[in-house]
């Protein structure tokens, strides 16, 4: 995945052999923050000041900026599985529905 990182935030990196530049957005939060430019150092130039601009205009206005990653998620699996992994959960003395779905994530990201 093409991407760049700056203060917490992930930006694309697309071109368009057409317009002849490259261009992005921020990825992960619901406003659409675009930033272009012609060369790699204008691209990273202009998402760094994309993001920044973001943040600042969030400041001015007084209001929260959307973070990308919040560490929380909510992950609905129905009243059975529910009561399956809550009985694991007991049986195996892990400390919180939390930590068995971490397990299992960190398991699965180990297998890609």
């Amino acid at each position: 995945m093409n991407t760049m990182r700056y203060k917490g935030y992930c930006g694309s990196i697309d071109a368009s052999t057409e317009d002849k530049l490259l261009y992005g957005k921020l990825k992960f939060i619901q406003a659409l923050v675009n930033y272009e430019g012609q060369t790699v150092a204008e691209l990273k130039a202009a998402f760094k000041e994309a993001v920044d601009d973001d943040l600042q205009h969030c400041k001015d206005a007084g209001i929260e900026p959307e973070k990308p990653f919040k560490g929380t998620f909510n992950v609905r699996v129905g009243p059975e599985r529910h009561e399956r992994i809550m009985r694991y959960v007991h049986q195996h003395k892990l400390k919180s529905l939390n930590e068995f779905v971490s397990r299992a994530i960190d398991h699965e990201l180990e297998r890609m």
